[in-house]
């Protein structure tokens, strides 16, 4: 009952709670830049091909890329007891809001989430793309963590992430466990077997299975 008081809707405990989330994992991800340009760098001397950064044809090649890295690492976070330790606060709210967007760990680079990446070095994506790249597609992720935006165009459904499919990944329902874990797009999820839509029965509830604890 509470789940469905609060769903959609703001609260000022839980927003500052994203707040206080997010300020940590600002201030690690600071705290350890360091340390992952020189693991990036290391890695990206073993590469394969020289990828230049001022090519179109590369930039258009990493945006599908860098998703499909980021729909393993998240996949891999929730069927991972050790990533989703440093995952699981994300999905906790019980409301679905802008201000879940924001909640993110403090622990993701020091266990490793970053190792999907490492696959677009050796390719020969340099370092600076991939991180530029990985910006932008968390920065689109904000806008589809809500329930004010029902649906969008049929064609824009089919390709990218929206907050219709976001919000299967965030809901707690059995026909919504372990979907939708892409970013900007919504593509691997289809390819790989782990798209869903909402289910038409039952209203969609949010937070952990069990409760947040």
């Amino acid at each position: 009952i509470r789940a469905h008081l609060v769903r959609g809707r703001y609260t000022l405990k839980d927003t500052l709670a994203s707040i206080g989330m997010r300020a940590g994992n600002y201030a690690t991800n600071v705290a350890l830049a360091g340390a992952t340009v020189v693991v990036f760098t290391w890695i990206y001397q073993f590469r394969a091909y020289d990828i230049s950064m001022s090519s179109p044809w590369a930039w258009a090649a990493i945006v599908v890329l860098d998703d499909l890295a980021y729909y393993w690492f998240h996949r891999i976070s929730h069927a991972c007891r050790f990533w989703c330790a440093a995952h699981v606060n994300h999905p906790s709210p019980q409301a679905y809001t802008l201000s879940t967007a924001i909640r993110q760990p403090w622990t993701g680079v020091l266990v490793g989430t970053w190792a999907p990446w490492f696959v677009l070095l050796l390719i020969g994506f340099p370092p600076e793309m991939i991180f530029l790249q990985s910006g932008l597609n968390l920065l689109y992720q904000f806008w589809i963590h809500t329930e004010a935006i029902r649906r969008m165009p049929r064609w824009v459904e089919w390709l990218f992430n929206t907050p219709s499919h976001h919000r299967v990944h965030h809901a707690s329902n059995d026909a919504c466990l372990d979907k939708n874990y892409g970013g900007m797009l919504i593509i691997f999820d289809r390819l790989f077997g782990t798209f869903a839509v909402a289910p038409g029965h039952e209203p969609l509830r949010f937070g952990l299975v069990g409760g947040t604890p």
